[in-house]
């Protein structure tokens, strides 16, 4: 969770209950306000969530952003392949926050500009949105976005003069069939918006009849293109979401304003956001084996090693800085090496693991320090082994795999690990030497044995052997073994 204003948390999560998981943003409205502004994305904004860059801070309302990634690209919160089972994910989703929220339609605002302006036509036309406020659409989706092959392909699967064409009439469909014509519509555009003359001015008449439609025409000799429209007419537009928030519509007639419930309960939306936060709490934090957490590292290549088991990636910071995003394998092992020296002193870092669905583990906290090598110690760096302090022994070696109380299919196993500051790792089971594996530059070692391992349970112990002959303490790893069944 992190802050959308001072008081203000922010909350992200992964709506799965449609065909396509869905990523939000969420912040609770001020003062116990009854309203919804939902946040639609433009092109090459941040992350694919719009408007998150401090402007909706100050609103009263609860404010929903909904992130326009799904597979890796944008969609229009429309379609993958002609499957729009991912325009019903995303109304799956404002559902289920309205009904936690105990709101209903009439107290929800569709918010978007360019591709989230007409995600706002589109979304609050069909699913009867109280209020909708869309600036510089486009109407006709589908011819816009033969100009972005990769996401034509994306949305249609195959792109078609027919599949383009049932996209251009998703909009314009809507408006002929007269689909919610009492809702509150706040249409922003521009003769100096190189879009007007084809995507927006052709669609005007169809709104004869809908006697809600307010048509914001913003003609200026400083507006200079498309992107130019909104950021001009800004600060009248927040002033109508605050009026729209109110329960106003600027328009003649009477209308009640206010109706705040600073007391209401908060249950549902709060058990909402918890079950499909991004951060799952059953998602265990990463487990860092080295460096050592309050340890000292001599010389300024770090190596990092350990464990994640769900995750296929993780997530490496310092200070809010990312570091970076090393991949894990299949049986939960990982290792990362920042690339670059680490500066002398004390680091922080977190680290949290990501699934294959974009969930979040807990945080693992690690705080090392980084200390010159002593002088006539074996150099240190990138690809090459940390080594101990002077005239220690190497630590004990980390074994990764297997896990110890793990039951492994067999016969044949292997054993791997780290060792820092080591030539090589020798093994030990009820007193009877197994062998021995070389440590690699970059701490890494693997034991590959060769025979048949008896079924049952195993006790194996390790130790990490230096240049100078010194011995580690040992590592016991215990892990049992499960023959295929022969017929």
């Amino acid at each position: 969770m992190s802050k959308a204003a001072p008081g203000r948390p922010l909350h992200t999560g992964i709506d799965n209950s449609g065909t396509f998981p869905v990523e939000y943003r969420f912040a609770h409205a001020r003062n116990g306000n009854r309203h919804l502004v939902v946040v639609f994305a433009n092109f090459s904004v941040p992350g694919d969530y719009g408007w998150s860059n401090g402007v909706f801070d100050t609103l009263r309302s609860n404010v929903l952003w909904i992130r326009d990634r799904f597979h890796g690209k944008n969609s229009y919160y429309l379609c993958k392949g002609m499957d729009f089972g991912l325009e019903r994910s995303v109304v799956s989703l404002i559902s289920n926050v309205l009904n936690s929220l105990g709101l209903t339609p009439d107290q929800c605002t569709m918010w978007g500009g360019s591709k989230g302006g007409s995600a706002a036509l589109y979304f609050g036309l069909k699913y009867g949105f109280r209020n909708i406020v869309s600036m510089v659409p486009q109407f006709r989706i589908g011819s816009y976005v033969l100009q972005y092959p990769s996401i034509a392909e994306h949305m249609m699967g195959e792109v078609t003069e027919q599949n383009t064409q049932i996209i251009d009439d998703a909009i314009p469909a809507l408006v002929r069939a007269g689909a919610n014509r009492n809702a509150n519509i706040y249409l922003l555009s521009s003769p100096q918006d190189e879009q007007f003359k084809e995507q927006v001015e052709p669609f005007l008449p169809l709104f004869t009849g809908y006697e809600n439609l307010n048509f914001i025409f913003s003609d200026s000799p400083h507006i200079v293109d498309h992107a130019h429209v909104t950021g001009r007419n800004l600060p009248v537009l927040m002033g109508l979401v605050n009026f729209l928030i109110d329960g106003i519509a600027p328009r003649i007639g009477f209308v009640r304003s206010g109706g705040e419930q600073p007391d209401a309960d908060t249950s549902a939306i709060d058990s909402y956001l918890r079950t499909t936060s991004q951060v799952q709490e059953a998602f265990a934090a990463p487990v860092a084996y080295t460096p050592a957490a309050g340890g000292t590292v001599y010389g300024r290549s770090v190596m990092f090693t350990g464990v994640a088991p769900g995750a296929v990636r993780l997530s490496v910071w310092e200070h809010g800085k990312f570091l970076g995003a090393p991949e894990v394998a299949p049986d939960g092992s990982w290792s990362w090496d920042l690339g670059r020296p680490w500066s002398v002193g004390e680091h922080p870092v977190r680290i949290l693991g990501v699934d294959a669905a974009g969930y979040h583990s807990q945080r693992a906290e690690i705080t090392f320090t980084v200390a010159e090598a002593p002088e006539g110690s074996q150099p240190t760096g990138p690809g090459v082994a940390p080594q101990p302090a002077v005239g220690g022994p190497p630590p004990a070696p980390v074994v990764v795999g297997p896990v110890s109380g793990q039951q492994v299919q067999g016969p044949l196993i292997g054993i791997a690990g780290y060792a820092e500051g080591a030539a090589r790792v020798e093994f030990v089971e009820d007193g009877m030497r197994l062998g021995v594996a070389p440590v690699a530059p970059d701490t890494r070692w693997s034991f590959e044995p060769g025979w048949s391992w008896a079924e049952g349970e195993h006790t194996v112990e390790c130790h990490a052997v230096d240049h100078s002959g010194q011995e580690s303490p040992r590592t016991a790893v215990r892990f049992g073994v499960v023959h295929a069944y022969r017929s």
